[in-house]
């Protein structure tokens, strides 16, 4: 008997398509597709949002200190000029350095990012800015399931498509 099914795909697509629909059931909140699917996909959400409850707390703060290029009033960086050894004058940006306060994670919560990014995909946004999902994960989506044991995801059935009569249905976060 097989431990997974097989969704008629080799196991590449499969891994491919089931960590895709994974991703976007992460990120929006819900998704349609065929029943088979959806079961295949609740398994690994609701895995990765367990797996989150209970490292997300696991962190300590720290003070990093940053050197970075300082900014004027509009965003832009601030130059001065410097001479080169040989005589020549040229722009030089200005740095400053700050202190800021970062979450650093611990060992175990660093193995379950780790983890929740074997099983999700890369997404970026409209303006082209990555998403980060594990701190999705850990800082939205964990604390909302945190009193909730288990059945963090929902399947409703929608009915049948038209073309092959596979069962469609809603599958989202509660």
């Amino acid at each position: 008997m097989a431990r997974n099914r097989k969704l008629g795909r080799t196991t590449s697509q499969r891994l491919a398509m089931l960590r895709t629909q994974t991703t976007d059931l992460l990120l929006n909140g819900k998704i349609k597709t065929t029943e088979a699917r959806a079961k295949e996909v609740k398994a690994i959400a609701d895995s990765l949002i367990s797996l989150a409850i209970k490292e997300k707390d696991n962190f300590e703060e720290v003070e990093v200190k940053v050197i970075r290029a300082k900014l004027d009033s509009k965003g832009n960086k601030v130059t001065e000029i410097a001479k080169s050894k040989n005589g020549k004058e040229y722009l030089k940006v200005v740095k400053e350095e700050v202190t800021e306060k970062r979450q650093k994670d611990m060992p175990t919560r660093l193995n379950a990012r780790r983890k929740i990014m074997t099983k999700v995909n890369k997404v970026k946004d409209n303006e082209g800015k990555n998403i980060d999902l594990p701190a999705k994960l850990f800082n939205e989506i964990a604390p909302k399931y945190d009193t909730r044991v288990g059945g963090y995801t929902r399947i409703v059935k929608l009915g049948q498509r038209r073309g092959d009569s596979a069962e469609i249905v809603l599958l989202e976060l509660l």
